[in-house]
C-alpha cells in the first residue's frame, strides 16, 4: 500500500478518523460522514482503509536483532485481572542492572507498533517491558478493529491494576536498578498519567503522548518528573492542558510541556497517516534525553 502522509487527507477527515477510533462513533458512521471526501473513484471504504494502520510499516527494530533478547512474560496482578503479559525486552549484552521503561499501548492492545517500540528502548540501552492490556479477554488480536471491540469488555479499574503490577514487577525485576519510567500513546498516554498519580515517589519519570489528564485533585500524588507531549491539532486532549499544567504548577510537581504544531494526536505512531517523521523523531529523542536524566541518572 502506499504510504500517505496526513496533508494527503482534509483535515476535516483526520478528525472524523479521530472520532472513530476514540469510539464515539461507529465504522458504519465514519462512512457515512466520509462520504463527502469520497471522490475521483476513491470510495468511503478506500478512505477508511487507507487512514488504518498498517504494521508493515513499524519495525524500526526487528525481533531477532542481535542488540537486544526478547521474551514473553506473564506477570501476577492479584488486585486486577489476576495476570497480565507482556513483552519484556533487554540488551542482548547487558552487565549489571539497567533502568526499566514500561511502554503502555493505544486502546486497541499490545500491537506490533508498541513492541517495536519497547525493541527500541531495549537498543537504548534499556530494560522495557511493554503489557497488555487485552491478556484477559484474550490478549491482543492481531487486528485492530478486533483489539477495539476486546477492549470495551475489558473491566477498565482491574486493568488499571494490572498496569500498576506490571510497573511493580518491572521495579523489582532482577535486571532493574529499581529506578523506572513509563511512556505511552493515547490511552496509554492515560494510563501514565494514572501510574504517576497512583505509584508516587516509585515512578522515576512519566511521558504520556497524547494522553488524557488526570483529575486535578490527584496530581498533589504525582511526584515524578514529567514531560508532556501533544499534538497541536489534537483539540480534545489539548483542551486538558491548561487545568493540568495549573495543578503541576501549584503542587510544584516538575514537568516539561511540548505541543507540536500542525501535528496530529497519533503522530508518533508511524503506520499511520497521522504519523509526523520529523515530530515524531523530536519527540522521541527529547524522551530518551528525558529518562537518561531523571531514570538512568
Amino acid at each position: 500500500m502506499e504510504r500517505k502522509q496526513a496533508s494527503d487527507y482534509p483535515q476535516e477527515l483526520l478528525d472524523l478518523f479521530d472520532t472513530y477510533v476514540h469510539g464515539k462513533i461507529d465504522r458504519r458512521e465514519f462512512l457515512d460522514k466520509a462520504q463527502k471526501f469520497a471522490s475521483g473513484g476513491v470510495t468511503a471504504m478506500a478512505l477508511w482503509e487507507s487512514l488504518r494502520p498498517n504494521y508493515a510499516w513499524a519495525q524500526q527494530v526487528a525481533k531477532d536483532d542481535p542488540r537486544i533478547k526478547v521474551s514473553i512474560e506473564t506477570v501476577p496482578s492479584p488486585k486486577g485481572n489476576e495476570k497480565i503479559k507482556g513483552v519484556f525486552v533487554k540488551p542482548a549484552k547487558a552487565t549489571g542492572k539497567l533502568p526499566g521503561i514500561l511502554v503502555i499501548h493505544e486502546n486497541r492492545g499490545l500491537n506490533p507498533y508498541i513492541e517495536d517500540v519497547a525493541r527500541r528502548l531495549g537498543t537504548e540501552n534499556f530494560i522495557a517491558c511493554a503489557p497488555d492490556g487485552l491478556t484477559s479477554v484474550g490478549g491482543y488480536p492481531g487486528d485492530d478493529e478486533k483489539g477495539a471491540v476486546a477492549f470495551r469488555n475489558v473491566d477498565k479499574p482491574k486493568m488499571n491494576e494490572d498496569f500498576i503490577a506490571a510497573a511493580n514487577w518491572l521495579k523489582s525485576h532482577p535486571d532493574c536498578t529499581g529506578k523506572i519510567g513509563a511512556v505511552g500513546f493515547c490511552f496509554g498516554g492515560g494510563i501514565v498519567n494514572m501510574l504517576a498519580v497512583k505509584l508516587g515517589k516509585d515512578l522515576s519519570a512519566g511521558v504520556p503522548f497524547y494522553g488524557a489528564q488526570p483529575p486535578a485533585e490527584d496530581v498533589s500524588k504525582i511526584k515524578a518528573p514529567m514531560m508532556l507531549q501533544y499534538a497541536g491539532l489534537d483539540t480534545r486532549i489539548n483542551a486538558g492542558i491548561p487545568a493540568y499544567e495549573a495543578a503541576l504548577k501549584e503542587n510544584k510537581v516538575k514537568y516539561e510541556v511540548f505541543v507540536y504544531e500542525g501535528a496530529n494526536h497519533g503522530f508518533h505512531n508511524d503506520t499511520t497517516p497521522r504519523y509526523d517523521a520529523e515530530k515524531a523523531k523530536l519527540a522521541w529523542k527529547r524522551t530518551l534525553e528525558f529518562f537518561n536524566k531523571n531514570v538512568r541518572g
